[in-house]
């Protein structure tokens, strides 16, 4: 059987879902068309066909968009996939169309609505009708959380043909426990993009508040520079605010030195990989009360939920854990793995995949 999947990024294909593709791999042949990337390589690899597809995820010109569209069919015609898989929102939109024209298999994975669904106005109404097509005869819609789902039902863009997914799950195997540190220095990490609606400048504010009022504490940094703070990490790095590490390949390590994970987001999450890893190695979670974020977080047991864009709130919640024992912030990170374990381990998502193809190839 042929495969063919539609992704905007090799990092979230091979970081968050490279046991679906192994699993896929063992009888079918897998084809794989996104822009090249760090992990392109790593996919080939694997036993992958490569198609190298030019894209611009945050672009909004409808002639490329156009092209992009002519790219797929084109792609489709030529492979011939049996069923084919989308990631994200522009090939969830112009693959679903692409496949929909030429009478193709597809199923979708909405791993968030994008901003701008969330903020309303004149794109989301766009980018609303534009789902509406891509999405209208996929054998099968995928939601990360229960607010995109309710809202893409509400507004008629799926009617049955969908389904829940655990996120992209995690594999427990590869994020472990790992012993919890003692409270001589207290670390916190931020993960992700450098972004304003990451949380970052949230993180970074909370930071220097903290550090001033308790010197015990650490602020890690983790992640690339998407909007030009490289000044700003310089100078924070140099007077002791936060610790910059960079893009980390391998965040096990990290979370093996640290205690507790800040995540204080307002991104359109489908469900947060950040906060799933940083459980399943039992570490416990401040994060947004959102969706993508609040789905993971028990407030108190397995963490802290704090309100969107809400400095003092985040400060309070960050006190909150300060205030903790260290045993008690142990027991957190255990209750953390606890749920991961139990809701969302990565072979979750592999089966269901593997059931919903068998079920749109017999179609």
């Amino acid at each position: 059987m042929k495969i063919l999947i539609l992704t905007n990024h090799d990092l979230g294909l091979y970081k968050f879902r490279k046991e679906v593709l192994e699993a896929l791999l063992k009888d079918n042949e897998v084809f794989v068309s996104m822009p090249r990337g760090i992990f392109t390589d790593k996919i080939i690899e694997m036993g992958c066909k490569y198609i190298d597809t030019s894209f611009e995820r945050k672009g909004t010109n409808p002639f490329k968009d156009l092209e992009l569209l002519k790219f797929y069919k084109k792609t489709i015609k030529d492979i011939r996939p049996d069923v084919v898989l989308t990631y994200t929102i522009k090939p969830n939109v112009y693959g679903g169309l692409a496949c929909q024209q030429l009478h193709v298999p597809y199923i979708a994975n909405v791993t968030g609505l994008g901003s701008a669904i969330e903020n309303g106005g004149l794109l989301q109404f766009i980018s609303l009708n534009l789902y509406k097509l891509g999405l209208k005869k996929a054998d099968m819609v995928f939601f990360q959380n229960n607010a995109n789902r309710d809202f893409m039902i509400e507004n008629h863009a799926v009617k049955d043909n969908y389904d829940m997914l655990p996120g992209s799950g995690v594999n427990l195997s590869q994020y472990k426990i790992s012993d919890f540190p003692d409270d001589k220095t207290i670390d916190f990490t931020y993960v992700g993009r450098l972004m304003k609606e990451k949380g970052f400048e949230l993180y970074i504010e909370a930071a220097k508040h903290i550090r001033d009022k308790y010197p015990n504490t650490r602020f890690h940094v983790c992640g690339p520079d998407e909007d030009n703070y490289r000044e700003l990490v310089k100078e924070l790095s140099d007077n002791g605010t936060i610790i910059y590490e960079g893009y980390v390949d391998d965040m096990k390590e990290v979370y093996s030195r640290v205690q507790c994970t800040v995540h204080p987001t307002y991104y359109p999450e489908g469900l947060s990989n950040v906060l799933l890893e940083s459980l399943a190695c039992s570490r416990p979670i401040i994060t947004t009360d959102r969706p993508g974020c609040r789905e993971v977080v028990e407030d108190g047991v397995n963490g802290f939920i704090v309100k969107q864009r809400d400095l003092d709130d985040l400060i309070e919640k960050i006190e909150k854990y300060l205030s903790l024992s260290n045993e008690e912030r142990k027991q957190m990170g255990i209750n953390g793995r606890r749920k991961v374990e139990k809701e969302f381990d990565r072979n979750i998502v592999i089966n269901k995949y593997l059931d919903v193809i068998d079920k749109a190839i017999e179609k």
